[in-house]
């Protein structure tokens, strides 16, 4: 995909740890060191790509003097959660409401600005507060870490060496044209810069001088960061017509195979008997949408259309895309879920998950190889099994499915 965000790239980074990482404690994993001669020989490496890329050599040689082996770094990009989060876990940890109150004032006192974004992107103002919400909590946090420090030993691990190398060279050349300080430059742990968390790639493609000043400053400029933000939506194929989706009533007995990503016009779903959040007929609109279950039966159901999707763009995690959404619209005024989420399901364990992966597959229902990561096949074979047994088929690990798989929740 040609425009990778910040989350994104994040979560593509963790998942290419490989299984037997995954089902290790974080305390347990080893963390490989690099000496200070072999740290020094790789920026040897970068100093000369960097300046093969066009960076100019006062910059280069500058910003490499000040670049530093960061152990912590590495500790951060093995680590993985030891336990899976719920959708209730993270949704209501996002979307409270003193998120929404301060969305609401973000939104007044930045009026002016942000309709002059959804003027010139299509992008409702409510989005672009949510997603700075989200991301940095309205720039009230950005990162302490030294992006080129930390892009640089990425860069020198072996693990993702090719692409924080890209990183490393784009970093250079955004201090390089002058937006902002090297020893100014800093960020997330992964290289995630300014108010709306950019990649120096992501910066290079679509940040923006909003404000005139003849600079594109994603830390001091918020017309510069909104701008970049709505233009980013953009290029994504932002529909200003449509809103990301909305909460919906399922009928008895739905057929939950439905929520595999299938979009279909939204007559179809009116006519499988879905209404709207408070049980009226969906309007008659020419669009496909696709049903998200985040939670399983118990939970809320939503609608979403291609805005969803750009979402998605943005940050690669459905939890996310609803979070967005649903902040949005209570920044724009709107009243909560219909359908809380449930607060009662099973927190398992990556280590748990790759047992569950291995019992579906051993009872010949396939979840593809075991990884502790509970992804698409992992739900069809649920939703499988879940069938065969007599169980709602909603994908959801509950605790009678893993009952009748014969595993436990303990640690």
């Amino acid at each position: 995909m040609a425009h990778l965000t910040t989350r994104l790239i994040i979560r593509r980074t963790l998942a290419a740890v490989s299984l037997s990482t995954l089902a290790m404690s974080a305390q347990a994993q080893s963390v490989p060191t690099m000496t200070d001669a072999e740290f020094n020989e790789c920026k040897q490496t970068l100093e000369a790509t960097a300046l093969s890329a066009g960076v100019s050599e006062g910059t280069t040689q500058s910003v490499m003097a000040d670049v530093t082996y960061l152990e912590r770094v590495i500790e951060l990009d093995r680590r993985q959660p030891e336990f899976t989060t719920t959708f209730a876990d993270y949704f209501n940890r996002r979307v409270n409401e003193a998120r929404i109150s301060k969305g609401r004032e973000m939104l007044e006192t930045h009026r002016e600005l942000l309709d002059r974004v959804t003027r010139e992107t299509g992008v409702p103002a409510p989005y672009l507060v949510s997603f700075w919400g989200l991301e940095t909590n309205f720039g009230s946090y950005f990162g302490k870490m030294s992006v080129p420090s930390s892009l640089a030993t990425l860069a020198c691990d072996p693990r993702r060496s090719s692409f924080f190398t890209e990183q490393f060279v784009a970093a250079l050349k955004i201090i390089d044209e002058g937006a902002i300080p090297a020893e100014q430059m800093e960020g997330s742990w992964a290289g995630a810069m300014g108010h709306v968390q950019f990649m120096p790639t992501v910066f290079l493609q679509h940040a923006v001088d909003a404000d005139g000043d003849g600079r594109r400053d994603l830390w001091n400029s918020l017309p510069d960061a909104m701008m970049s933000a709505g233009r980013f939506l953009q290029s994504m194929g932002w529909d200003g017509d449509y809103r990301w989706g909305r909460e919906v009533l399922l009928p008895e007995n739905f057929d939950f195979s439905l929520t595999d990503g299938r979009r279909l016009p939204l007559d179809e779903w009116r006519d499988l008997g879905i209404t709207d959040a408070f049980g009226n007929a969906l309007a008659q609109e020419p669009i496909e949408a696709a049903l998200v279950v985040p939670s399983g039966h118990k939970g809320p159901a939503f609608l979403v259309y291609s805005n969803f999707r750009v979402i998605m763009g943005w940050n690669r995690s459905e939890f996310y895309a609803v979070s967005v959404g649903h902040l949005a619209d209570r920044i724009a005024g709107a009243g909560g879920l219909q359908t809380p989420p449930p607060e009662d399901q099973p927190t398992l364990s990556r280590d748990q998950v790759i047992q569950l992966q291995e019992s579906l597959n051993g009872k010949g229902y396939d979840s593809g190889k075991p990884d502790g990561i509970m992804g698409s096949n992992t739900r069809k074979a649920i939703r499988a099994f879940q069938k065969a047994e007599g169980l709602i088929a909603d994908g959801m690990p509950s605790a009678s499915l893993l009952e009748k798989l014969g595993l436990h929740l303990e640690s």
